[in-house]
């Protein structure tokens, strides 16, 4: 995601192709009533079914002008824990959640577009953490939900997202956040979820492209005329709760009636039940062992080391959004305000993580995970993706006053689909 396309000479091409998804939403879409000031106002419904919730996004959009480019008006966000994964043994739940977050969608879209309105939900990492057929008893009975409503359901409406195009749907609605900058310093964008981790940014070196494990980490797409390789992927299991799971030694585990799962993460006295993924498991702090940062450190590192690709180049000129768990965490440890966000280095989760870590028992934290999750954010991002301890990261949940996730991005990727197909 880079913010030098500004200078670039052709923004004719790029506001062409930006008409092109505009007429492809106008086609698929029936034709919509106009204002006297011959406004067309058309809405959108996304659910984005994480691991650890399920979250409702309605965009409305409003195109002035025929041969104008639509405007992202307003986004009436909604969210609801556990995620649909939680459910994997009484799926209608699942669907009786998302029959629930629709009255949100009722309230906000006026009912004469109900019929006009597309609804879709894609799934990520939590439902690619369970067995197929449950997964599928989930998506059956939400898609049961949808065909029910009064809403426009296209076809493949419902799907879980292929693990590395979570991160190539999101750059799209950033991209066309950043044409008109100044600047000519590039964003990058790390996202943290429950069961899965997301980094994407545009790279400034050859080489950065060249040395990726895979082509998989390697979106393309053109604009002006050029073609740009974006650097983007998606970890399954390297999630904030999936880490916890796999720190826990509990990943796969049999026996969750009767084990106890300890850690140096914890506080030593602590004992509890936690559930993710829809299994409850026995945790612990080690009353017998030690407890702090150093052995968290050790127990975490295991999780990380290996898993993830360092990328070639991670500038550091380059300032990275960081959402959803970077932020949260960072929030829970006082580090950054929970409504403005703020600007962090990557030192500063590791001095919280050894302070959290190191007072677990004179200071009992406001999670007893607090430890284990920012000493887990620390490894990820230095040991890791190999971030320098004075990279900057900018935490925020919202972007132009929009939830910062890749709902918008996946929202008009699907319509672009529509099309095409």
């Amino acid at each position: 995601v880079s913010q030098h396309w500004a200078a670039c000479r052709c923004a004719s091409q790029v506001k062409t192709s930006l008409m092109d998804l505009t007429n492809s939403i106008m086609d698929i879409l029936p034709s919509l009533s106009r204002p006297a000031n011959h406004s067309r106002i058309f809405y959108a419904v996304m659910f984005d079914a994480g691991s650890t919730g399920t979250r409702i996004h309605i965009y409305t959009f409003i195109q002035s002008e025929k041969g104008n480019l639509p405007v992202l008006d307003n986004e009436m966000f909604h969210s609801i824990k556990p995620g649909l994964s939680a459910y994997a043994d009484t799926p209608e739940m699942a669907g009786h959640t998302v029959k629930m977050m629709l009255k949100v969608a009722k309230k906000t879209v006026p009912r004469l577009e109900w019929k006009r309105t597309p609804v879709v939900l894609r799934a990520t990492a939590g439902l690619r953490l369970l067995a197929a057929e449950k997964a599928q008893a989930l998506l059956d009975q939400v898609q049961h939900v949808f065909d029910e409503s009064p809403f426009f359901v296209p076809d493949n409406s419902v799907s879980v997202m292929n693990g590395s195009n979570e991160g190539k749907v999101c750059p799209p609605s950033a991209l066309t956040s950043h044409l008109n900058a100044q600047t000519k310093k590039t964003v990058g964008i790390l996202d943290l979820g429950g069961g899965s981790t997301q980094i994407t940014f545009l790279p400034k070196l050859r080489k950065t492209i060249e040395n990726v494990p895979v082509a998989d980490y390697v979106a393309r797409f053109d604009i002006c005329n050029s073609t740009f390789e974006l650097y983007t992927y998606s970890y399954l299991g390297n999630g904030l709760m999936a880490a916890r799971l796999a720190s826990l030694g509990a990943l796969g585990a049999e026996g969750l009636e009767w084990r106890v799962f300890k850690s140096s993460c914890l506080p030593k006295k602590f004992r509890d039940e936690w559930s993710f993924g829809g299994l409850t498991y026995h945790v612990s702090g080690d009353p017998d062992g030690y407890a702090g940062y150093k052995l968290c450190y050790q127990e975490v590192l295991k999780v990380v080391k290996g898993t993830i690709h360092q990328p070639y180049e991670l500038e550091d000129s380059n300032v990275f959004y960081a959402f959803s768990y970077y932020f949260d965490r960072a929030v829970d440890a006082g580090l950054i305000d929970g409504v403005q966000g703020g600007m962090l280095e990557v030192r500063d989760f590791k001095k919280r993580a050894k302070e959290v870590c190191n007072k677990m028992s004179k200071f009992p934290p406001i999670s007893p995970f607090l430890c284990m999750d920012m000493t887990y954010i620390t490894c990820l991002l230095k040991d890791g993706f190999g971030f320098k301890e004075s990279t900057v990261l900018r935490l925020t949940k919202k972007v132009n006053n929009v939830e910062a996730s890749w709902a918008l991005g996946a929202t008009l990727d699907h319509f672009h689909n529509l099309k095409i197909h």
